[in-house]
Formats: structure tokens, C-alpha cells, sequence
């Protein structure tokens, strides 16, 4: 069964300090063999020298698990016990052979009662017997099972303390990094970025930065009005930043400061770079299928074969493809002049969706150059009922009438009358679109003459006349008619000429704001700098290169709910 561990009797171990191993027993001289013993056979020598080689590589393991002094001290004791354990061993070989067991010697197979109470007896003082020379803490009541399973305890503690500390050092670690990089961004932009003095800016207009440098500077100075309150200078405001902010952006992208500055009031810094940065890139090259003649399907079927490489332009469009690539000229293959598509942009499309002709109504384009979207009307009418196309400039009327015949649309009429008196010639409409004249601010990536052109007095110009467009266009409908519909659109970006007209419209006439049932795009502004616009204007939309990646469109759609004009309560409003 082996020694019962008598833990009461145990030493307690304090902090640092480590339990020894019991090294083996050493046999008193009462037990050693005798003369007369046994002769052990070849197997039981074989299983001896087994026995002494398992112990002492036990011995081995738990000198590992020591510290070196303790393990230097059982070396010793285990080398004397080796020693001796040798000595014994030379003696026994040497003895002369010894008899054979009989009943007259079997005496020396029974060991004295009192040896073994004194080989395992604590009081072995107070006997007559040999001590073992042991320490008293080096006496471990334990078996050798108990003494594997607490070094295994042990090193697992060890080991836990040890992955819990590498954890800690490892936090401490990426907190100490986050914390260097907080302060070298802070040191960043306190230390090395900083506006430009007049004596600066002076020197510049002399020599100018590079593009990269400007860029560098367009980039730091947003990076400060993201989070201004703390990145921003002491000594500077907001305003100053801003300014040569302005200036940076008209240096780099070639735009006046004029429509720069209204680009500004419209879009966060950083949303007005994306913006600039997406005109510079031309918006993908799409086409209408014509339903007159073909449906999308088979023109992609058949441009396809051709070498072109397209996609349905969304879902939100049942006749739009898109054009990647191309091996052949798309303005000039056989499906172009058979009238199968027209080139149009994905923008152009809205305002008809959103004006949602029907067959055999008597629609208006007051603005109809150069036919894109008045050949769509013709098509979604399928050549029934009567469309009016007007422009004002009879050299842009050719273009109207070659698309009409090209597309194959025959229910189309064509005028040259100023729009803002069409009202002399026809009224009762059942639905009136108004693609007005503008600055062109949306359409910046196909006219690049746009950026330095425009200034303040073309922007009134624009709008002004919009106006006057707007307000002919709702007098051309007949409120009494099932429809009643005016959809008004631009291909501009600027509340002057979309939320500013559309308001105007609404404080002149009794017209309301109503869903276009356009899918997407952004809402119209209710507010702009110090205009304050109908709560409705949420029903317009808005659309931008950089968000929906075609041209700045704007589309409006009203409703006519009476005859006149409201300031007069009707007198004298139709014609």
C-alpha cells in the first residue's frame, strides 16, 4: 500500500519556497543481506539494474523541476547512497557462495520487528537503529504519485502566470502604441501643418507650390475640419481655414472662386472633394433602346455580336444599356442608323419617368433639343395622341427632326416659339416638361469650360429665365385635365436655379409638389443659407456624379390644382 501522507504533520510552504523530493531510501546495516542470503538469479539482476535505472531517472525529473542549489544538494546525497549502494554491490558479488534455503535458515527471511518500525518509525532517535540521515525537510510524507501531481500543479500555475503577464505586457504594449500615435498625429498637425502667412501666400503668387503640395494642403486642411476644435491652431478660426481652403481647391481642380464658393454652401468639405474629384473622371457612355423598334434585349443580343461590351444600365430603367467598351464606333453602327437606340445620358431619363406619359394625351416638350427626351415621350406613347417638341433656336430644331425620324416617331409636331409665350399659341396640355436652360454646374465632366465660365450674373441669367419658363409651362396646362402634371429639370447642381424656381412657382401659382416615383436619388434641400423652402421640397430629387455616378440632375414634379395665376385668384391667367 505504501506510506499514508501525513499532511497534518507537513510543513507549510511559504512564498518562494519548493517542497524537496524524498530522495530513495537507504537500507540499515540490520537489513543489508546477509552471508548466507540468496543468490539473486540473471533476471532478477536484469530487473534490479531496471528498477535502480527508473528511479534514478524519476531523480533526474524532479532535479529539473528544483532550483539549482536544491538540486545540487540531492547530487550529493544521491551520490554517497550511490557510493555505498556500489560498495554493497562489490561485496556482495565478491562473497563466496552462499547456501542454499533450507527450514534451519529461513531466519534471515524475517527481519527484526524493531528494524522496521525503526526504518519508518519518526522517534528512530530514541532506538538503537540507525538513522537515515535525512533532514527533517527534506522528509516528504508523500508518495511519488502525490509528488508528480504537485510539480504538474505547480507548472501549471507557473504557466497560467506566465501567459496572464505576457497578456499585460502585450496590452501595455498596444496602449503605449495607440498613445505614441495619438501624439505624433496630434504633434502632426500642431507641429509641421500650418496655414500659410500673408508673407506665405505672397511668395506664392511669385512662385507657385507644385500640385502635390497643393494637394498635401487641400488634404491636411480637411483632415483639421473633421474634428476642428481639436486640431485646429489657437490663433486661428474656422473662416481661415476655409478661405484657403477655397483657394487650394480652385488652384487644383482650375474652378473660379465664384462657383467655388457656391459648391461650398452645398456640400460638407469633404463631400465637395469627392465631388470635384468625380467631374474629373467622364460619367459611363449609355443608350435608350428604342421600343418603337427593337426591345433591349435583342439590341443587346445584337450589339453584343458587334464586339460590344454592355449591362443593363439598373433597375431602376427598362430601356437603358451601358456601354464598357466598344470595337466598333457606337455612334455609327447599322442598329444606330436603323433608329434601334439613341445616346442618351442616364440622367435624361428621369424627368420622363418621372412625367409618366400616357397614351393618346396631348403632352408638351417646351424645351425639346435635341430630341433625346421628346423621342422617349414619342416611344412611351407608342405613337398615339399628340406631342408638341418647341425649342427656341431653329438650328437645334434640325436635330430634333432628324432624331424624330430616325426613331421612327410620328405623332410629334415641331415649333420655333419662345417658350415664355407659347401660352399665345396653345394651351390645355394634359402634361408639360420643362428641361430649362441652366448653368451646366452638373454636367462639368462633359464641358470643362463650365468651371471658369459661370459667375454670379449667369447664374441670375439662368435663373430668371427659368422662371418665366416654369411659370409658361404651368399656364400651358389645364388643371380641369385627368393629368394636370408640370415636371420641371435641370442639369444643375446650384438651389439657385432648382429649389429657388421650384419655390417661386409655388408662391406664383396654385401648383402643389408631388412624387415623382423615382426610386432613388437625394431629397430636395428644405433649406439653403437664408432661404427657407416649402416643406414639400423633400419630394424633389437630387442626383450627383459622386454619389449615383451620372451627370447633377434635378427633377421636380408638379401638380396644377387651378387656372390663373394666385396672386389674382385667376384673373386673367389663361389664355
Amino acid at each position: 500500500m505504501g506510506r499514508k501522507a501525513k499532511y497534518d504533520e507537513k510543513q507549510k510552504k511559504g512564498k518562494g519556497r519548493k517542497s524537496r523530493v524524498q530522495p530513495a531510501p537507504q537500507l540499515p546495516k540490520q537489513l543489508k543481506a546477509k552471508e548466507d542470503a540468496k543468490k539473486l538469479s540473471r533476471n532478477q539482476v536484469k530487473r534490479l539494474k531496471k528498477r535502480q535505472l527508473k528511479s534514478s531517472s524519476k531523480t533526474d525529473q524532479a532535479k529539473q523541476k528544483r532550483s539549482p542549489e536544491e538540486a545540487n544538494s540531492i547530487d550529493d546525497r544521491e551520490d554517497g547512497a550511490q557510493s555505498s549502494d556500489d560498495a554493497s554491490g562489490m561485496d556482495f558479488e565478491n562473497d563466496s557462495p552462499r547456501k542454499g534455503f533450507t527450514d534451519e535458515n529461513d531466519s534471515w527471511l524475517k527481519p527484526k520487528q524493531t528494524s522496521k518500525r525503526a526504518l519508518f518509525d519518526d522517534d528512530a532517535d530514541d532506538d538503537g537503529v540507525m538513522d537515515d540521515d535525512f533532514d527533517e525537510d527534506s522528509r516528504d510524507p508523500g508518495s511519488e504519485a502525490s509528488l508528480e501531481d504537485e510539480g504538474t500543479m505547480r507548472i501549471e500555475k507557473q504557466s497560467k502566470k506566465i501567459l496572464e503577464r505576457r497578456r499585460e505586457d502585450k496590452e501595455l504594449e498596444e496602449d503605449e502604441l495607440r498613445d505614441q500615435a495619438d501624439e505624433q498625429q496630434k504633434q502632426k498637425f500642431s507641429d509641421y501643418f500650418r496655414l500659410p502667412s500673408e508673407s506665405e501666400l505672397e511668395n506664392e503668387k511669385e512662385v507657385p507650390l507644385s500640385v502635390q503640395a497643393v494637394h498635401q494642403r487641400i488634404k491636411d486642411i480637411l483632415h483639421v475640419l473633421a474634428d476642428f476644435s481639436k486640431r485646429k491652431e489657437a490663433s486661428r478660426c474656422r473662416q481661415d481655414y476655409v478661405r484657403q481652403l477655397i483657394l487650394d481647391l480652385c488652384s487644383y481642380y482650375s474652378y473660379n472662386a465664384f462657383l467655388m464658393e457656391r459648391l461650398f454652401y452645398l456640400f460638407s468639405p469633404t463631400e465637395l472633394s469627392e465631388y470635384l474629384e468625380a467631374n474629373q473622371v467622364p460619367r459611363p457612355l449609355t443608350i435608350r433602346t428604342n421600343t418603337l423598334k427593337t426591345r433591349r434585349r435583342e439590341l443587346a443580343q445584337a450589339l453584343l455580336n458587334r464586339g460590344v461590351n454592355l449591362d443593363p444600365i439598373g433597375e431602376w430603367s427598362k430601356v437603358g444599356l451601358v456601354i464598357y467598351n466598344s470595337q466598333v464606333p457606337i455612334g455609327a453602327t447599322p442598329e444606330y442608323l436603323s433608329g434601334h437606340y439613341m445616346l442618351q445620358g442616364a440622367a435624361s431619363m428621369l424627368p420622363v419617368m418621372a412625367l409618366d406619359p400616357k397614351e393618346n394625351e396631348k403632352i408638351l416638350d417646351l424645351c425639346a433639343a435635341p430630341g433625346g427626351k421628346t423621342s422617349h415621350i414619342g416611344a412611351l406613347m407608342k405613337n398615339t395622341g399628340v406631342l408638341f417638341a418647341n425649342d427656341s433656336q431653329p438650328d437645334r430644331c434640325k436635330a430634333v427632326i432628324a432624331n424624330l425620324h430616325r426613331l421612327g416617331v410620328t405623332n410629334a409636331v415641331v415649333s420655333t416659339m419662345d417658350g415664355r409665350k407659347f401660352t399665345k399659341v396653345m394651351t390645355g396640355f394634359d402634361r408639360v416638361l420643362v428641361d430649362a436652360p441652366c448653368s451646366g454646374s452638373g454636367v462639368v465632366s462633359k464641358d470643362e469650360h463650365v468651371k471658369t465660365s459661370k459667375d454670379e450674373k449667369d447664374i441670375l441669367r439662368c435663373s430668371h429665365l427659368q422662371k418665366e419658363l416654369l411659370l409658361a409651362a404651368i399656364d400651358c396646362v389645364d388643371s380641369n385635365s385627368s393629368a394636370g402634371f408640370v415636371v420641371y429639370s435641370t442639369c444643375s447642381v446650384l438651389p439657385e436655379e432648382n429649389e429657388c424656381v421650384i419655390d417661386y412657382a409655388l408662391k406664383h401659382r396654385h401648383v402643389e409638389i408631388v412624387d415623382s416615383s423615382l426610386k432613388f436619388g437625394r431629397e430636395g434641400l428644405p433649406r439653403y443659407r437664408e432661404h427657407r423652402f416649402n416643406p414639400n421640397m423633400n419630394l424633389a430629387r437630387r442626383f450627383y456624379p459622386h454619389t449615383h455616378n451620372m451627370e447633377g440632375f434635378f427633377v421636380c414634379k408638379l401638380k396644377k390644382l387651378a387656372n390663373g395665376n394666385a396672386n389674382n385668384d385667376g384673373k386673367g391667367g389663361e389664355k
